[in-house]
């Protein structure tokens, strides 16, 4: 099974978090067992991607060392593989995790170390790693070093780049730039767009040469943009739980997984936040039948465009 989309900071196991937490004197002392799931997990109220972020706190604070890191990496990945997946592409930003002295490469190569490792004790799983720039002011410095350390590091673990963050406040087209250096370097990347922005974002990350979308869901309300992306052959990485939370749509039923891979469109599944939405590949797979009747040969359709889309050139045909 393979995922594309899954973003390390917001998947970490409760009792590392609290762990690390007990770890550092700088963290809100009243953390403990009872009360740890309820800052790492979306709320109820939650209404927009903006609030859903909120999550993201306290793991950003925590991964602040080469030790962290590294089991973070690990631990996922493990718990990946006993799931049943044999490829995964984790997702982070470095920069935000360069608080206490690290610097972006030394941040991702913790990373990398945590997925050899992990590769090793397991060795039926393949993980990649996609470095995340982030959207928010005067972040271009931090941005352009996120593209450089993945240009230096790129082999068979880092593949990728990606621009996540408040798509709804900070517009895709504000990070031409960024793309530009990107494909100068040859580095593959996907984008965040067609989440909490419209399709116009979408079309901003296909003008830039994005391959894969992250989301990308509100391509539905544009005919012509669906059009456009069965021509290019481009991925949509779909996580149908934190849609669900982030309320991309006005109800879970209106969500649009199934209009549009009825229409050709390449859509893959993925869990994009295991703890914050409290799912898992299974999980995103269980509610694409119950709820949108995905037969298991779709399932397996989309899977294959997941091995297809995938950025680390070992696990493509």
């Amino acid at each position: 099974m393979y995922e594309l989309h899954l973003h390390l900071d917001g998947s970490l196991r409760p009792s590392t978090v609290l762990q690390l937490a007990q770890l550092q004197s700088d963290v809100d002392p009243k953390i403990n067992a009872e009360n740890i799931a309820r800052r790492l997990t979306v709320p109820d109220s939650c209404t927009s991607l903006t609030a859903y972020l909120d999550c993201f706190s306290l793991p950003l604070q925590l991964l602040q060392t080469e030790e962290a890191l590294e089991r973070a990496v690990y631990e996922l990945a493990e718990d990946l593989f006993h799931e049943g997946l044999t490829y995964a592409e984790l997702r982070f930003a470095p920069a935000p995790l360069t608080h206490q002295g690290l610097s972006q490469k030394a941040v991702t190569i913790a990373a990398v170390q945590g997925a050899r490792k992990a590769m090793q004790k397991y060795p039926d799983i393949r993980i990649g790693l996609i470095l995340c720039c982030m959207r928010g002011k005067n972040l271009k410095k931090e941005n352009t070093e996120t593209i450089k350390t993945a240009a230096m590091l790129r082999g068979d673990i880092v593949c990728g780049i990606d621009l996540a963050g408040a798509e709804a406040i900070f517009p895709t087209a504000d990070y031409a730039d960024l793309f530009r250096l990107a494909a100068s370097l040859d580095i593959p990347f996907t984008i965040h767009a067609g989440e909490a922005a419209g399709p116009d974002s979408i079309r901003t990350a296909l003008s830039f040469g994005a391959k894969r979308i992250g989301h990308g869901v509100r391509a539905i309300e544009d005919p012509s943009l669906i059009e456009e992306l069965i021509k290019k052959g481009t991925t949509l990485e779909v996580c149908l739980k934190s849609n669900f939370d982030t309320h991309c749509f006005a109800s879970e039923k209106e969500h649009p997984i199934r209009r549009l891979f009825d229409a050709g469109v390449k859509v893959t599944l993925n869990s994009d936040n295991r703890t914050v939405s409290g799912t898992c590949l299974a999980n995103e797979i269980r509610i694409a039948k119950e709820m949108f009747g995905f037969t298991d040969t779709e399932i397996m359709q989309m899977q294959e465009y997941a091995r297809e889309a995938a950025f680390n050139p070992i696990v493509r045909p």
